[in-house]
């Protein structure tokens, strides 16, 4: 390990390389040793990510450690519940339920039988072979768990000129599409004089008589909706996508092995 500016591991057995150079950052977030109560989690308003790591050499755990402290995200505390040496097993898995139920292993593989054993605990396993994977990924993950604002695209809107009485319960809106296209499955909503009136998911559209999977900027289309009567002539329909923010879901175990 050198402290003057980096930190170096030399790995046993990589197949990549032996020689890894770790760039410290400035700010460090917590990074424990020992076991917390898995519990601690859900009264503290800072999220946390508690992780098993094993790796080929206890110099290559000290060189992540270090390294993980750098991670710049004052709102998720990451904590190394339990380090070691050597395949992961399934002493490791137990260690893992007590925290995230993850485990990153560095040049190190696994026990027999391990992916039934995760399996059935739902417990994670990352293997890597390059530190600065490693650390991106982790870190991928770490910001995921930060609480993200939803962002919305629109994908189309259209105009509502005509309605039809549907064969069954409901209406048939007869739309103009104004910008971008309305497409099968999609979000959509219904918006009238004084706002929203009705959010939905597309099922149905025709054009003329004939079911179509989309309808684009220009085109009429028939957009058939279930238990809604509401609408009037001139109300706006919107299609739209929704994400939970720029780094996605928040992680969550999967059971399984993967090699990032």
């Amino acid at each position: 390990m050198n402290l003057n500016g980096g930190v170096f591991c030399m790995g046993r057995g990589s197949r990549k390389t032996g020689h890894h150079h770790i760039k410290k950052k400035e700010k460090p977030a917590k990074v424990s040793s020992g076991i917390k109560d898995p519990m601690s989690a859900k009264t503290d308003a800072k999220k946390k990510l508690e992780i098993v790591l094993k790796c080929d050499t206890s110099g290559c755990a000290e060189a992540i450690i270090s390294a993980i402290k750098s991670f710049a995200l004052p709102e998720v505390e990451i904590n190394i519940i339990s380090s070691g040496v050597g395949a992961i097993n399934k002493s490791d898995v137990f260690l893992a339920e007590t925290g995230s139920r993850l485990i990153i292993g560095f040049n190190v593989g696994l026990m027999p039988h391990i992916d039934q054993i995760i399996f059935e605990h739902n417990v994670e396993i990352r293997l890597f072979e390059v530190i600065y994977k490693l650390l991106e990924d982790t870190e991928l993950i770490a910001r995921s768990l930060i609480p993200q604002e939803p962002s919305e695209e629109i994908i189309g809107s259209a105009k509502v000129i005509a309605l039809f009485k549907s064969s069954r319960r409901g209406i048939i809106l007869g739309c103009e599409v104004l910008n971008g296209r309305l497409m099968l499955g999609r979000s959509f909503r219904v918006l009238g004089a004084m706002g929203l009136i009705y959010t939905g998911r597309i099922e149905s559209l025709h054009i003329e008589k004939d079911a179509v999977r989309e309808a684009k900027q220009g085109q009429q289309v028939g957009l058939k909706i279930r238990d809604f009567n509401k609408a009037k002539l001139g109300d706006l329909v919107e299609s739209f996508h929704s994400t939970s923010g720029p780094y996605g879901k928040p992680w969550q175990p999967q059971g399984k092995v993967y090699y990032p």
